[in-house]
């Protein structure tokens, strides 16, 4: 991409918000088909939000789904879920059939960052509110960015590992597609903190789609030429139970660190039990939450963006609701996981016994 995003008007941003939670969902969207309650028949009046996902293929989009549903009916709006598996056609096609709906807001986390953009010039032209959510749209014209500092997101993984291998070392990093503008500020934050540190990375893979299998082949391959790796950089923590597979196949669980984010069920129970360092939490109660909350506003246009930071998109500077993740490890698990009801304590001490290293 030949456009770099640059932060601008930084300020601390205040988000109170409530967790609300709901029953999981049967299924997921595909075009034309409505999640939620936004098949009944539309009065005048009522809002209609329209979720264009860029596919579950990922754990926690199913609890973003969930969550930003509950909150928005909560507010009296119908939500309409379309998932493109991962196509981006397909989400272009979906998001036109969103258009064709007239809902009033579309939120899109997009196949590619690059791509979407003039689909949701459609959108603007057709005179309904654009949220990209968690990724940002590169030289799209939305009306608001929610996501979480993604740069600090890498930053607190590489910070971990330069704690715990004080020594220095060799590290793989497996992590997502470039289409996702995501993995690039990630990426950026990973450099920066371990600019001046004795750790190198000797391998680098991306995982098309997200396609965390890919990250169990990438590192088996990696093995082959770099035995003595020491950690191992993980996008999510998808594809950091990939990566644990093969560490456990070659008896290197606990001794190779792995780094991660979102908090995933399997990554807290290996991080309890000594097989993964961290992970990144970023709260979806808070980002889905909070997502809903600005989009029924957006849609009976009561939303004031002018207090909020910038971000440059390429083309656009676009309102930035900016969220902080947290570095969570063996020591503050039950503080910010268990706590905060992520997960519950006998979720995440429940002993897996073929994630057990045996020596």
């Amino acid at each position: 991409m030949r456009k770099v995003f640059a932060k601008k008007r930084w300020g601390t941003v205040l988000v109170a918000v409530g967790l609300c939670l709901s029953m999981m969902l049967a299924g997921c969207g595909k075009t034309a088909e409505a999640v939620g309650n936004a098949d009944a028949v539309r009065d005048d009046d009522e809002i209609v939000i329209g979720m264009s996902f860029d596919s579950f293929v990922i754990e926690r989009w199913l609890r973003d789904r969930n969550v930003f549903i509950s909150a928005a009916e909560n507010l009296g709006a119908k939500v309409n879920v379309q998932s493109a598996n991962g196509d981006l056609q397909e989400q272009i096609n979906q998001i036109r059939y969103l258009i064709k709906e007239r809902v009033d807001v579309i939120v899109v986390i997009p196949v590619d960052c690059a791509a979407i953009a003039p689909v949701i010039e459609e959108a603007k032209d057709a005179g309904i509110k654009v949220i990209s959510y968690d990724r940002a749209i590169v030289d799209g014209n939305e009306d608001l960015y929610i996501s979480f500092d993604n740069e600090e997101v890498g930053r607190l993984m590489a910070s971990e590992l330069k704690s715990a291998l004080p020594d220095g070392g060799k590290v793989f990093m497996i992590g997502g597609p470039l289409t996702d503008e995501n993995v690039k500020q990630v990426e950026k934050g990973i450099g920066k903190e371990l600019k001046d540190a004795n750790l190198e990375i000797v391998y680098t893979y991306r995982c098309d789609n997200w396609n965390a299998a890919e990250g169990y082949d990438a590192v088996k391959t990696a093995l082959i030429d770099y035995p003595d790796v020491s950690a191992v950089i993980c996008g999510n923590d998808d594809i950091a139970t990939q990566v644990f597979r093969v560490l456990s196949e070659e008896r290197l669980a606990g001794k190779v660190l792995i780094t991660g984010q979102d908090g995933d069920l399997m990554a807290c129970q290996r991080i309890v039990q000594g097989t993964q360092l961290m992970t990144v939490f970023k709260s979806v109660e808070q980002e889905a939450t909070v997502a809903a909350q600005y989009a029924v506003k957006l849609a009976n246009g009561t939303a004031d963006l002018s207090s909020l930071p910038t971000i440059n998109n390429g083309n656009y500077d676009v309102p930035y609701l900016e969220l902080k993740p947290i570095s969570v490890t063996k020591e503050n698990m039950e503080s910010v996981i268990i706590a905060g009801g992520f997960h519950s304590e006998e979720e995440v001490y429940f002993q897996k016994e073929e994630e057990t290293e045996v020596d």
